[in-house]
């Protein structure tokens, strides 16, 4: 989901609203009259409420309560919404949850997956440009031009400033850095020769860019994998009755893409599975979040800890932000 950059919230509007049942599925929605869906926008995805769509209308039918989408301008704002209990279900960066956690009363419940037979979770490269030969592993880095995206973003920056790090490389006494704002700005400030190397999510690299005609076969060249990076969560608070937080997590973890298309939770807005699915490209499947996730997976809190280490190696900033 992913991932990099998606923050998506599900906020109940208190009070039982006349089409309510007290008895039925709308309890479960904590006796809300609606629930609102909030997204931050990313460049991950041109239309983000249509890619959330399958996942609403899967929630809406089992929790018997109305979805409305509502766009949000920060992460911030969602967490703040979070630790006034105004917000119950959200889909943060694995960052942000990290975040979130020590404020809220929250956890999380789920993770997408992105290819079939996949891990929940995801991977950030270093490129350089194809026809660079100077930089070939971290060490080279040293005095180098480096692209991040943002300091809150943990494949692109976090995660790939700890193994900076590990490697005997500190940006801010051996390079020069630029903050390019997101992944695919970092791809094209590389292209453009405004650093060297430039650190973003696999996504962006494997998938979407290519997909775009942004870039083309032979432009970059992965120096560097990272380890794998959590997965962004659907996080729920925990003010839920228990009964709530299990139907929302059988819900979201029940089907695969291509089953929720079969079960016509997108019919008439189905894509065609992308290359990434291996022997699923082409099937037909409904979007499930901003980067097509093939399936969600039950998550917890344990999952989410490789960010805590992270903070430790870099102590970063942004690691502190709110305490």
């Amino acid at each position: 989901m992913l991932a990099v950059g998606v923050t998506a919230v599900l906020a109940a509007a208190c009070g039982a609203g006349p089409g309510a049942d007290p008895g039925g599925a709308a309890a479960d929605g904590g006796g809300a009259d609606k629930l609102v869906f909030a997204a931050i926008p990313s460049e991950q995805s041109e239309h983000l409420e249509a890619s959330f769509e399958p996942i609403l209308s899967a929630l809406e039918k089992e929790l018997g309560v109305p979805i409305e989408f509502q766009a949000v301008t920060s992460n911030a704002a969602v967490v703040e919404a979070q630790v006034a209990q105004r917000v119950d279900i959200a889909v943060y960066g694995a960052f942000s949850y990290y975040l979130a956690r020590s404020r809220a009363d929250v956890e999380p419940i789920a993770a997408p997956v992105d290819t079939p037979g996949g891990e929940a979770g995801a991977t950030s490269y270093g490129v350089v440009r194809g026809d660079d030969r100077d930089i070939n592993s971290l060490e080279d880095v040293k005095g180098k031009n480096i692209c991040f995206t943002d300091p809150g973003s943990t494949t692109g920056y976090l995660q790939p400033l700890a193994s900076l790090r590990q490697a005997g490389v500190d940006p801010e006494r051996a390079a020069t850095v630029v903050y390019s704002g997101g992944h695919d700005t970092s791809v094209a400030s590389l292209l453009a020769g405004d650093c060297d190397i430039a650190f973003v999510g696999e996504v962006f690299i494997d998938q979407l860019l290519p997909e775009r005609g942004l870039l083309k076969p032979g432009q970059v060249r992965k120096v560097w994998t990272s380890p794998l990076i959590p997965a962004p969560p659907i996080v729920v608070g925990t003010w839920l009755p228990e009964q709530t937080r299990e139907r929302i997590q059988r819900t979201v973890t029940a089907h695969t893409a291509a089953e929720m298309a079969q079960q016509g939770f997108c019919e008439g807005a189905e894509i065609e599975g992308p290359e990434l699915w291996g022997d699923k490209q082409g099937v037909r499947a409904c979007t499930m979040g901003a980067s097509n996730a093939w399936k969600f997976v039950e998550a917890s809190d344990q999952d989410y800890r490789t960010i805590a280490r992270i903070c430790e190696v870099t102590k970063a900033d942004v690691c502190t932000e709110g305490e």
